[in-house]
């Protein structure tokens, strides 16, 4: 799958030189937040796998009081950043669209480039 994402990237990358500058950047804009999705679901994925390997010690047909606890404590958690984390996207994307310059806007969904 990542082989694939990465095709789809250098094939829309040599496209790029055929699009005039505003569709250049545009295209750029909707990579970069593509990209953004990418990392924020594989935080997602981190995320379970952390609250799996922390809460559930050892596998079977029922939760004990403490692993359910412990999951339903982890889930909270993971909603509380998820609702900060789509408000700061929220936030971003609106300083973008009011940004008036040509240049493609710089979205940093994790503080990563």
């Amino acid at each position: 799958m990542r082989r694939a994402r990465r095709s789809q990237v250098r094939n829309l990358t040599r496209t790029m030189a055929e699009l005039g500058e505003a569709d250049e950047a545009e295209l750029q804009r909707l990579v970069a937040a593509e990209q953004q999705k990418a990392q924020f679901t594989a935080q997602v994925h981190h995320f379970m796998e952390l609250c799996w390997d922390k809460c559930v010690e050892k596998p079977g047909n029922r939760l004990d009081s403490r692993t359910e606890n412990c999951l339903s404590s982890c889930v909270d958690r993971f909603i509380d950043t998820t609702l900060a984390i789509t408000s700061r996207f929220a936030q971003i994307v609106q300083k973008a669209l009011r940004k008036s310059s040509s240049s493609a806007p710089e979205i940093s969904f994790f503080g990563l480039q």
